[in-house]
């Protein structure tokens, strides 16, 4: 596993050397997924583990797994941050993230959707499917990456990524959907209060991601305010037409 040092030793954990990504994309399909709080993406994830039994793997879940696991060089590092109320540091959740991926791989899964919104049913990934589709989840916010810094060290060490699918949808549209869900859910976070620091943190974090990855030519824009049947085919077509294209080039 990549070596990550404390933050009492470096504060900032300054990323390793390393000249090239760990995988190539061609040999390796990320796709990374963003939207606002109540854009849907949980719901098109989990519209396509079921159709097309993509593979979940969850970054909280690594998390807790490699704090538990004995011998961890990481266990005490991440216990401390999450008892501290902080974010794991970014370099620990990337080089968990390799380490899943780099597992999969030697069994052969290569294609990845990196979202942050685990589905509620994991299938088993039937031999030849097409996709195989690695699910981010990193506390409960727009998807991955969250910010610039974790994009560009994500595709500088691991794997650039294919494209960002991208759930639009206006923040009225997603207030009433998380006011409506908070209604039944119990979850904390869908009151008031905290959707609209939600948004705050979406649009100066998760936004200029967007707008970087688009000028680079890399964003495919769905618009989220529609059903989700209406939506889930748009982003069915947008898979089909995207990777069409990575075939014939």
């Amino acid at each position: 596993m990549p070596a990550i040092e404390s933050p009492e030793d470096h504060p900032r954990l300054p990323p390793p050397p390393r000249d090239v990504p760990a995988f190539s994309p061609s040999d390796v399909s990320v796709i990374f997924v963003l939207g606002g709080p109540g854009a849907g993406k949980g719901t098109q994830c989990a519209n396509l583990v079921r159709d097309y039994g993509f593979r979940h793997l969850s970054a909280g879940d690594l998390l807790r797994a490699e704090q538990a696991r004995p011998g961890s060089e990481f266990g005490e590092l991440i216990k401390g941050y999450i008892k501290d109320g902080k974010i794991v540091p970014m370099e620990v959740t990337v080089a968990l993230l390799e380490n899943a991926m780099r597992d999969a791989i030697e069994k052969g899964n290569t294609k990845f959707l990196i979202d942050g919104t685990k589905p509620p049913h994991r299938p088993e990934l039937p031999r030849g499917a097409l996709f195989f589709f690695f699910v981010f989840r990193l506390k409960s916010v727009a998807g991955f990456p969250r910010q610039m810094d974790q994009a560009t060290r994500f595709e500088s060490d691991v794997c650039p990524s294919m494209f960002t699918l991208f759930f639009d949808c206006p923040e009225e549209v997603m207030l009433q959907r998380l006011l409506d869900r908070g209604k039944t859910s119990g979850r904390a976070d869908d009151n008031l209060e905290s959707i609209k620091k939600r948004f705050r943190t979406f649009v100066e974090t998760s936004l200029p991601v967007v707008d970087y990855f688009e000028k680079e030519g890399k964003v495919v824009k769905i618009d989220a305010t529609h059903s989700p049947d209406e939506v889930y085919r748009a982003v069915k077509d947008a898979f089909r037409d995207r990777f069409q294209q990575r075939i014939a080039q």
